[in-house]
């Protein structure tokens, strides 16, 4: 699919989604970054995976809502590959509670890790994409971010703003022939999703017409069609992947 040798930073990789989407690009031969905040040991395990697939990476322990933090990311990412041809913004946390119910540090940190990390990210990659006029951006984003979700306001307000940047990134960038466009998740089997307990597991089960939660290497997959030559005119789209919530 075209992507042979091209370098791909995966933010908040060392699980979940992240880590799907990582092995996804590796298997289509791309040089893969990692990156988490705080789990280097299960960044450490996912590097040793991809090690023992054949597949070269290197993975960097950074808090991708700190600008200074990513800039330092980027100039090894460049010492040691030159560029980020493919960048998938995919940290994220969720939080679920009654709004009137959190405290502005809650907030906060849902707002620098979910909108703060896309930002940082971008705008340190972009350069050099706008330099050789080619790259893709991929931001992980969520159904709630477009419907809004009880219990997750906040949560909700940031994909909001995540799907906002990729429609207005795609047209600032597009004359420059970068790709810019985000993946509405819908609900994925993954840790995030683990203080579920089964009556509300089945509740949500009932709310998708496929009848089933989805699975990271569902999104994974995408990712890599998004990034490929194949979806080469699609850009400034945000795509649902929710198994068709009612």
């Amino acid at each position: 699919m075209n992507l042979k040798g091209k370098t791909a930073l995966v933010t908040g990789s060392s699980r979940g989604i992240g880590k799907a989407v990582a092995f996804a690009f590796a298997k289509e031969g791309c040089n893969i970054v990692l990156n988490a905040s705080v789990s280097s040991d299960e960044l450490l395990k996912a590097q040793e995976e991809l090690k023992a697939m054949g597949c070269y990476s290197y993975s960097y322990l950074a808090d991708v809502s700190d600008y200074q933090s990513c800039k330092e990311m980027f100039a090894n990412i460049t010492n040691i590959y030159g560029n980020v041809d493919i960048l998938v913004n995919n940290a994220g946390i969720s939080h679920v509670g009654i709004f009137t119910d959190m405290v502005p540090e809650e907030w906060d940190k849902l707002i620098n890790v979910n909108i703060k990390s896309c930002i940082n990210c971008t705008h340190l990659a972009l350069p050099k994409m706008i330099s050789r006029k080619s790259g893709t951006i991929i931001n992980i984003s969520s159904i709630w971010g477009e419907r809004g979700a009880s219990c997750e306001a906040v949560y909700s307000a940031t994909k909001g703003a995540v799907n906002s940047f990729t429609k207005a990134m795609a047209k600032e960038v597009g004359p420059s022939g970068i790709r810019v466009n985000a993946i509405a998740a819908g609900v994925i089997d993954t840790k995030m999703n683990e203080f579920l307990n089964p009556e509300e597991k089945e509740i949500l089960t009932n709310e998708i017409s496929l009848m089933r939660f989805g699975k990271t290497n569902e999104v994974a997959d995408l990712a890599v069609y998004l990034a490929s030559d194949r979806a080469s005119f699609v850009t400034g789209q945000v795509i649902s992947a929710d198994g068709c919530m009612v």
